[in-house]
């Protein structure tokens, strides 16, 4: 993937990697929660499969991830879910890597900074997607994007790029006015033509389901912000504790919207949007980019 940018653009790459802690593998969790899915499954004619595996490796533990980067030396690596170890972190920033780290609040961006990250994201809780939270059972104090940015701003000695529901340039101005040294923005580029989001998802986003996104942890096994759906209506109710670890109930979740999908059903898709989904614009990434330009310049 990173060749492949390369090969398009001389600029700057960013590549993002999920620090999560390794699994639990809990078979019985496991087994009980793909009963619970079954007449989903059967709803379109299939079965939920036999067992469940840990579909992606942490970079915590990801010594060939870690190497491809040593070599092929991105501009920005960024960490979600966590930090990495002080080895890894030391071995990025020697090779000139530029670091990155999502936080949600700011004792996550205290220690990010003193695990030497260079600059953090500071991802509100309005934002689309999965929550960076370092630990996803803990209390989460759910700060918005705004007053996050601000703490951050005032308590620590790095750049702090606003995430979460900023979707046009004016709420990139405020974001900057309040001490923001960038604004990160996602679902904003979800309708546009470059984005590989299907026709499901793009239709469920053009609709009345934008303005109700709910935090899910049905999907991934770890909270994260969806358009409203089917797949977020069966989790709703649903105790953390019945939903098998992340990645491994993700596992689950991508066999189901398959099921769902081989019938024309897309509610069952991981459909991640910030709470500023309706103001999604359907343009292409560079015509998207210069409006948000321009709207930042005169807000």
């Amino acid at each position: 993937m990173i060749a492949a940018v390369r090969e398009r653009s001389k600029r700057s790459v960013n590549v993002n990697v999920f620090c999560h802690q390794p699994a639990r593998a809990d078979s019985i969790a496991e087994a009980a929660w793909l009963e619970h899915l079954r007449p989903h499954f059967e709803r379109f004619g299939a079965k939920p499969p036999l067992r469940l595996k840990e579909i992606y490796r942490s970079f915590l533990q990801d010594d060939a991830m870690l190497a491809r980067l040593l070599a092929a030396k991105p501009r920005v690596v960024s960490f979600h879910f966590g930090l990495p170890s002080a080895e890894r972190v030391r071995a990025l920033r020697d090779a000139g890597i530029l670091l990155l780290a999502s936080v949600t609040n700011v004792a996550e961006g205290r220690a990010a900074v003193d695990a030497g990250v260079q600059a953090v994201v500071a991802q509100g809780y309005e934002a689309g997607g999965h929550r960076g939270v370092f630990d996803a059972d803990a209390e989460d104090d759910c700060l918005g994007t705004m007053a996050l940015t601000r703490l951050l701003v005032c308590q620590l000695d790095v750049p702090v790029i606003a995430a979460g529901g900023i979707m046009d340039g004016a709420g990139i101005a405020a974001a900057l006015r309040l001490g923001a040294s960038a604004a990160q923005l996602g679902t904003a580029f979800v309708a546009c033509p470059e984005s590989e989001a299907d026709a499901g998802y793009r239709q469920a986003l053009a609709s009345n389901a934008a303005y109700h996104t709910v935090m899910t942890r049905a999907i991934s096994g770890r909270p994260a912000r969806c358009l409203s759906n089917c797949f977020t209506a069966l989790g709703a109710g649903i105790a953390p504790r019945q939903i098998p670890s992340y990645p491994i109930a993700y596992d689950a979740g991508k066999a189901l919207n398959r099921a769902a999908k081989a019938a024309h059903e897309a509610g069952y898709g991981a459909q991640w949007a910030g709470q500023g989904a309706p103001l999604a614009r359907e343009l292409p990434a560079a015509e998207l980019v210069s409006a948000l330009a321009e709207e930042c310049r005169r807000a």
